[in-house]
């Protein structure tokens, strides 16, 4: 029996069809993006000249705004998905970087391995990096083998139901000292700022910091949504914290590997597996590279980042060398005031 191939005619036809539905999609975000924004409150932006407040939280509002509601709206995880959750500057880099080593450690040798020629944030990349994108590279996720590797700074109330209501999914999320955020987000913010805007101060940018107006801020309402969903759902939400993660490196490392259904066998820990990981991983090797001193990391909507600019100093307690005692008893009572009856505590 000859089998059915579909002609060209056809292929061209469905093609067509597909074209003038995604047309359809992104015309209806469209209008719904622009009849949201005039309605949104305003606040002083760090990297933009302004944030919109949206469902309590500040985002950029460009494309940060126009993809989280695409994502809201049209986002279609797989059960295999592994999602890396975060505020900005919290160790994220370094993250991606330990979990795509970790997930891929039997496909790739140490010596040869894609970390070492392509950035963390391409072998993991950001999911509104590849969302919303008129000339159809928001499809390159439906290209991607499973397990798809996604990460997000969007809070954990803003998550389309599709991504919080099954069970399969795995969340991994990482917090870090707010002091030690607001100072490395002021500085990496300043670095991205168009020349047409004044830096931004440090004290501009404490004040704002302790508003909750910092980019998918307030901070501490941010890490309390994953912080509480990961108590209620341990199996599906993995909450790290940086300190720790700088603390026992090998012990968070086999933790991810259990929490994502890829434990270390008794053989792999022998043979030095873990430590191989932790050393490729490590900020002194990551941010020595080529690729994350000279390449550049492509965003949404033709924004460009230096990746040596996601490589500072990867230290705990930086803040130290920026912050007054004033500014650190204020955000500490701050801190003590927003997590007091949740039980996540920072070192102070």
């Amino acid at each position: 029996m000859a089998t059915f191939q579909p002609s060209l005619e056809c292929d061209n036809i469905s093609n067509i069809h597909s074209e003038q539905t995604d047309s359809d999609l992104i015309q209806k975000a469209d209008e719904r993006y622009r009849e949201t924004l005039p309605n949104l409150p305003k606040g002083k932006g760090w990297m933009t000249q302004h944030l919109v407040q949206y469902q309590g939280f500040w985002v950029n509002p460009d494309a940060a705004l126009k993809n989280l509601m695409w994502i809201q709206d049209h986002f279609k995880p797989r059960p295999t998905d592994i999602f890396l959750a975060s505020f900005p500057k919290s160790g994220t880099t370094w993250l991606k970087a330990l979990i795509f080593a970790i997930v891929n450690r039997t496909r790739y040798g140490f010596a040869d391995h894609p970390l070492l020629t392509t950035g963390p944030h391409d072998c993991f990349p950001f999911l509104y990096a590849h969302l919303y994108e008129k000339d159809r590279s928001r499809f390159d996720l439906d290209g991607f083998p499973s397990p798809r590797l996604l990460s997000s700074h969007i809070p954990y109330a803003s998550l389309p139901n599709s991504m919080t209501d099954n069970q399969s999914y795995r969340f991994i999320y990482i917090c870090r000292d707010p002091k030690d955020v607001l100072v490395s987000t002021w500085l990496f913010m300043n670095k991205l700022r168009p020349k047409e805007l004044a830096p931004l101060s440090l004290e501009e940018a404490f004040e704002l910091f302790c508003q909750g107006i910092s980019p998918y801020g307030p901070f501490w309402d941010h890490v309390l949504g994953y912080w509480r969903a990961s108590l209620e759902t341990p199996e599906k939400i993995l909450f790290l914290k940086y300190e720790e993660l700088k603390k026992e490196p090998f012990v968070i490392v086999k933790s991810l590997g259990e929490f994502l259904g890829y434990p270390f066998s008794l053989e792999e820990e022998s043979k030095g597996v873990v430590e191989e990981i932790v050393k490729l991983c490590s900020f002194e090797n990551l941010s020595n590279l080529e690729v994350n001193r000279t390449s550049v990391q492509k965003f949404s909507k033709g924004a460009t980042v230096d990746n040596r600019h996601f490589f500072r100093e990867g230290k705990v307690g930086d803040w130290k060398n920026y912050l007054t005692a004033e500014m650190v008893e204020r955000l500490d009572e701050i801190t003590y005031h927003n997590l007091l009856a949740s039980g996540l505590l920072f070192p102070s």
